[in-house]
């Protein structure tokens, strides 16, 4: 196998050998996310392109991997959220009267439109709810459009962050026309209530930050298990750590790399660096942007005195009134964001780890600046700068519109919503399988356009491939018509071997999803014309051929219902382990019992059909089930194999039995095929000359869907067809009603004209003078043409 190599941030350019510190182990701390709030695609692009490199490196590679994911359960984020809304919840219990609420709310309003939309903040004293609209336009107009603040270029994270302000003052604006302050000045009360309160909330009782980081880690763990994100081998937090960052810190200091200042400790970027160390490692081009600098200290720092440098950062934060605090030796205080991942990672993995990743955006300072605390930690003076870690790992961002897709900027879809509406598991992966997992990503149609015919194909090489195996008495299990070590050199194994090969080259080439994906696609392609190629194709080399991918798709997590070694074909198809076999395939024994008394009732004269309703395939199922198999594709086919033989034999003695039984058996065959299997995801395949039809197992909520849209089709189409025909009869009645006028008086009624001959032909305009000739040649016609349709009318007694 070629050696791996992979992108590492630290060593920016082509990717470079992996070699863990650890023969065929990896050590891996990956940044979790803070849990404030419900978690988004951004998030889901994240942790499953990590989960997928992790899965490779295990499932691939053979690496035994230790992953361990940090919970920011106390943060800046956390605090203001969990503040504001019992602030919040306080202010709704008070009594207020009408003219007390709106003087509230039309504060709060204008004190958000003054700290959040700049262009408004000019005279917010007049601003309300009648004039708001008015002034939103004129200010920002273009960024409303779909345009940028300059005029220029493409919209970002400022026109991103415009449009959710804006958003939360339109709420507010058509909230107090309504005068309905709650909930729907909420947006707008919260900064304004902090602003006003925030220094009396009691923040030794911690509940109101806890009850929220619970609630919201136990809703992203449920979604990256509905993701089959595989758990981390260690999940670490920081409210649990308190003691062990304030010692870490304190050691820092000690070392000289940081200092305290006003109840406070700041690493101090200076003194690292003339101790021969190196900081901005990652990103050295953005050490002095001090947007990126102040986001990485929190909102919550801007007051905080004493740094001797401007880019120094928080290791330890003196707390404020109405902020959570924990001891030590400069007082009660909290962490700054950066010391806890150094904190926790150093704890489970040591003073040196092989894997650290995180999202792209956490490069500086976040991750910058935990390289920096970390390796003055460990560093030894005279002993050169200490590796902390040796391959950094950063995603890249799911964005839309151009900004990234961020809790802050509310411009994003929850992934609970988004496997609700949109996605599936699987499909969401794909797509991201799709890109490669250090770049950017922006979900196009065409791209989950691609990402769905991928899907369908494969899904349909591997049902075909299933289908063929039951036909020829091969099970789905460890059964096999395999070739073996495949020493076939030419048809389709040699085009195995050679996507064996292929798939090697992409995933050593630093985990490239991308052209794995083409891999695979390239062989079912290949697959699918050497069957169609040849009427007696070898099954024993689609087989082979099914195992291998069904194996790369399994190591990509895009089966929620496989494990390892992932040695069936296709996707798996397992009870729940609570479920009983006998239970699982009762609604197949239903369905093959409700036929037998239905085809019983027609009384009709065939041995074999006889044979086959007194064919028993409980048996089969005992052997099946026995073998301990939870595949409900397996336990279900003995008793599918009989419906279907049973359709197969009504279909073929159909054209010998009386009319009004062949309807009776056509009806069934049709409602068989149509709602009985289909409800249990089996769909019948029929083929020509008599063959038998295939058996097709196909989840079921798609069969149904494809029935419910053919259904409606139909239902459309007979709609036209109705619609067609009322139109017709329409025009067909309009006809015959005008038919019925004599062509004496068809323009007798035409104000237009004012004299008339013996035929009723118009002689004269109303204003007494003659009708032109060129008018009367038209006038002629229609009059042929009235007295021809007068006369088919009455010839025919319409009249």
């Amino acid at each position: 196998m070629e050696s791996l190599k992979v992108h590492n941030s630290l060593k920016p350019g082509p990717p470079v050998p992996f070699r863990p510190m650890v023969p065929g182990n990896v050590s891996w701390y990956v940044c979790g996310p803070t849990v404030y709030d419900k978690s988004h695609l951004g998030h889901a692009r994240n942790y499953v392109a990590s989960d997928i490199i992790r899965r490779i490196m295990m499932h691939y590679f053979g690496f035994k991997v230790k992953y361990v994911m940090n919970m920011t359960d106390v943060d800046d984020k956390i605090i203001i959220k969990a503040r504001r809304q019992r602030l919040l919840e306080l202010e709704k219990r008070k009594t207020h009267n009408e003219t007390e609420l709106r003087s509230l709310g039309l504060t709060a309003f204008r004190a958000y439109a003054s700290g959040n939309l700049a262009l408004l903040a000019a005279d917010t004293s007049e601003l309300d709810e009648f004039n708001y609209a008015e002034r939103r336009d004129a200010a920002y107009g273009r960024v409303l459009a779909g345009g940028t603040l300059s005029g220029e270029g493409k919209p970002s994270d400022a026109e991103a962050k415009i449009r959710m302000h804006i958003g939360n003052m339109d709420a507010a604006a058509d909230a107090l026309r309504k005068n309905a302050i709650f909930p729907g000045l909420d947006e707008v009360l919260l900064p304004y209530l902090d602003s006003l309160y925030k220094e009396t909330v009691d923040t030794s009782d911690q509940t109101m930050f806890t009850d929220l980081t619970k609630s919201m880690e136990a809703l992203f763990l449920e979604d990256m298990d509905n993701l089959n994100v595989l758990r981390p081998d260690v999940i670490t937090r920081v409210t649990e750590y308190m003691p062990q960052i304030a010692k870490f810190v304190e050691q820092v200091v000690d070392k000289g790399f940081a200092y305290e200042a006003e109840g406070s400790v700041y690493f101090d970027i200076a003194a690292f660096e003339a101790g021969g160390n190196t900081y901005a490692r990652l990103r050295p081009e953005s050490r002095n942007d001090k947007s990126l600098q102040e986001e990485g200290e929190g909102s919550l720092s801007k007051n905080l005195g004493g740094k001797r440098g401007a880019g120094d950062f928080a290791l330890w934060k003196r707390s404020k009134a109405g902020e959570p605090y924990w001891p030590s030796k400069w007082g009660d205080g909290r962490p700054g964001w950066h010391i806890e991942c150094s904190v926790m990672a150093s704890d489970v993995l040591g003073s040196r780890m092989d894997v650290h990743s995180g999202g792209i955006d956490l490069a500086f300072p976040h991750h910058d600046n935990e390289l920096a605390q970390s390796e003055a930690y460990f560093c030894e003076h005279g002993k050169g700068e200490h590796t902390w870690v040796n391959y950094f790992l950063h995603m890249g961002h799911l964005s839309i519109s151009g900004s990234k897709m961020s809790k802050s900027l509310k411009n994003f879809q929850t992934i609970a919503d988004a496997l609700a509406t949109t996605y599936t598991a699987r499909s969401m992966r794909i797509v991201f399988l799709m890109g490669k997992w250090n770049d950017g990503v922006e979900i196009s149609p065409d791209m989950r356009t691609q990402a769905d015919n991928w899907e369908s194909t494969m899904s349909n090489f591997f049902t075909n491939t299933k289908s063929w195996l039951s036909e020829a008495g091969i099970t789905n299990g460890v059964e096999s018509l395999s070739i073996g070590d495949a020493k076939s050199t030419g048809g389709l194994i040699a085009e195995l071997e050679q996507a064996k090969k292929e798939m090697e080259a992409a995933l050593t080439n630093s985990f490239d999803t991308p052209k794995a994906m083409l891999v695979l696609l390239k062989l079912v392609n290949a697959a699918n014309v050497y069957v169609k190629d040849n009427r007696d194709f070898d099954l024993g080399q689609v087989e082979a051929a099914a195992r291998w991918i069904t194996q790369m798709v399994g190591i990509f997590g895009l089966d929620s219902n496989a494990q390892p070694p992932y040695d069936g074909i296709g996707w798996a198809s397992s009870i729940a382990a609570d479920v009983d076999p006998g239970q699982a395939v009762q609604p197949c024994i239903d369905v093959l019992d409700n036929i037998r008394n239905e085809v019983s009732s027609l009384a009709i004269s065939s041995d074999a059909l006889s044979r086959l309703l007194a064919q028993d395939p409980l048996a089969d199922f005992k052997a099946i089930a026995e073998t301990g198999t939870r595949d409900m594709e397996r336990l279900a086919l003995p008793h599918i194999r009989v419906v279907s033989q049973i359709r197969d034999e009504l279909r073929r003695i159909v054209p010998s039995q009386s009319p009004e039984t062949k309807k009776a058996i056509l009806a069934l065959t049709d409602r068989i095929r149509d709602t009985d299997l289909t409800n249990l995801g089996v769909y019948l395949d029929d083929r020509p000359d008599n063959q038998p039809s295939l058996i097709k197992f196909i989840p079921a909520e798609q069969l149904v869907r494809a029935r419910e849209e053919k259904a409606e089709r139909e239902r459309e189409k007979a709609a036209k067809k109705e619609e067609a025909r009322r139109a017709r009869e329409k025009a067909e009645q309009e006809a015959r009603e005008k038919a019925r006028v004599p062509p004496e008086e068809l323009f007798k009624k035409d104000e237009r004209y004012g004299a008339w001959d013996a035929t009723g032909m118009p002689t004269k305009l109303k204003d007494g003078s003659d009708v032109p000739k060129s008018q009367l040649k038209s006038l002629k016609k229609l009059w042929d043409k009235q007295k021809k349709a007068h006369e088919e009318l009455k010839a025919k007694g319409g009249l």
